[in-house]
């Protein structure tokens, strides 16, 4: 098989897991047969290990002595710190962003991206989602990417890979819910904030907003915990939290 259609089953099968396993298909604690899943997602067995693999890494997957994987399960405890967890890392970036001084090259894109967050934002009541969701990603991107460390992106990285402490983890719940739609304007001005701290060279207050704008997930969190089923169904890997 030629290495890029192996490259791309690979990603075929890492995509559809993380999805089948986030969108509740498969129940937490729940252990993985290979052969039965390899059928059910239309893949072959090399590139599903080699994504099982991956979600291991990330947290998704927990690995038995036996070798068998099964699906995680997390606690509310569990999300909480690895949110607070991102607000540490992305505060880091911050900070050293604003004691470095930003790279002029991204600091434009941060603009622009900003100002086409105003414009999906404008209205609580009209939130333009189909917008919102990649530039909020491609922001908190750029954040990463301003620290000028490698080390400090990659971090960033690890940190955003548990269901639900990512910058983007409830968005696909918030186009219904009226409580979340109104976070995002809230959550548009804390980017502003950020950036301009960034710019003004104050690596301490640009740290204490990274970190600030982080728990809007935490509140989400409690939040959809508390809207009963119709929101879980709609938050990927919310199905894998308990309350205990």
């Amino acid at each position: 098989m030629p290495t890029e259609e192996r490259v791309s089953q690979y990603e075929k099968a890492l995509q559809e897991l993380r999805a089948l396993i986030l969108n509740g298909g498969v129940e937490a604690n729940a252990r993985l047969a290979e052969t039965a899943l390899a059928e059910r997602l239309g893949i072959s067995r090399t590139p599903l290990r080699q994504a099982m693999d991956r979600l291991v890494e990330e947290g998704l997957l927990e690995r038995a002595e036996t070798g068998r994987c099964r699906v995680a399960s997390f606690t509310m405890d569990d999300i909480i710190d690895a949110i607070e967890m991102r607000g540490v890392v992305e505060g880091t970036a911050a900070r050293l962003a604003a004691e470095r001084g930003a790279d002029p090259v991204l600091a434009q894109e941060c603009r622009v991206v900003l100002d086409a967050l105003d414009r999906a934002t404008a209205s609580a009541d009209a939130i333009d989602f189909e917008a919102y969701v990649p530039l909020n990603a491609r922001f908190h991107d750029l954040i990463a990417a301003l620290s000028g460390s490698r080390v400090v992106q990659r971090e960033v990285e690890r940190a955003t890979r548990l269901p639900l402490a990512s910058p983007s983890a409830f968005l696909q719940g918030q186009e219904v819910v009226h409580d979340f739609r109104a976070s995002l304007p809230r959550a548009q001005r804390q980017h502003r904030a950020l950036f301009d701290a960034i710019i003004a060279r104050e690596g301490s207050r640009a740290e204490a907003l990274a970190r600030e704008h982080a728990r809007l997930a935490r509140i989400n969190l409690e939040y959809a915990m508390r809207a009963g089923p119709d929101i879980a169904e709609r938050v990927p890997g919310l199905a894998l939290v308990s309350e205990n």
